[in-house]
């Protein structure tokens, strides 16, 4: 089956270097109209409602970093592997701290070195994106 990848104007979509498309979302507000996710990764403290699509779910608290970093490294990499060919959402309560966070990670993944990662994600997805010093320091320091 020929998926079709996310609209590049869709809201929240942020475009790695590679061209990859992910979608950046907070789960507090109304899915968005259009496509929907073929793939996402949500990151909560507590696990997230059933969806129609393949989801993965990475326990991580609010303004924190993931339960278990080895895991949610894993994730991420699966994630950014499936960007090539899928429509992946990665998501949080609020969309801005550990979806931010995550989309860092992601960029690195994509070749973006770690400490431009957060003003990459900051630039081309939201000014608020990664809320803490430690999400901060996180992505300074992911490796897989």
């Amino acid at each position: 089956m020929l998926i079709t990848p996310w609209e590049p104007a869709t809201p929240g979509v942020l475009r790695l270097p590679s061209g990859r498309l992910v979608r950046g979302r907070g789960l507090r507000r109304p899915l968005p109209g259009g496509q929907e996710p073929t793939f996402a990764l949500y990151l909560l403290g507590h696990e997230p409602p059933a969806v129609s699509w393949e989801a993965r779910w990475v326990r991580w608290p609010d303004f924190w970093l993931p339960s278990d970093r080895k895991a949610a490294a894993r994730a991420l990499r699966e994630a950014w592997e499936r960007a090539g060919s899928e429509r992946v959402e990665i998501a949080c309560g609020g969309g801005q701290g550990r979806t931010g966070t995550a989309l860092a990670c992601l960029a690195v993944l994509d070749g973006v070195p770690n400490d431009r990662a957060v003003a990459y994600v900051r630039e081309h997805y939201s000014r608020r994106a990664v809320e803490t010093p430690w999400q901060r320091r996180f992505v300074a320091r992911f490796r897989l």
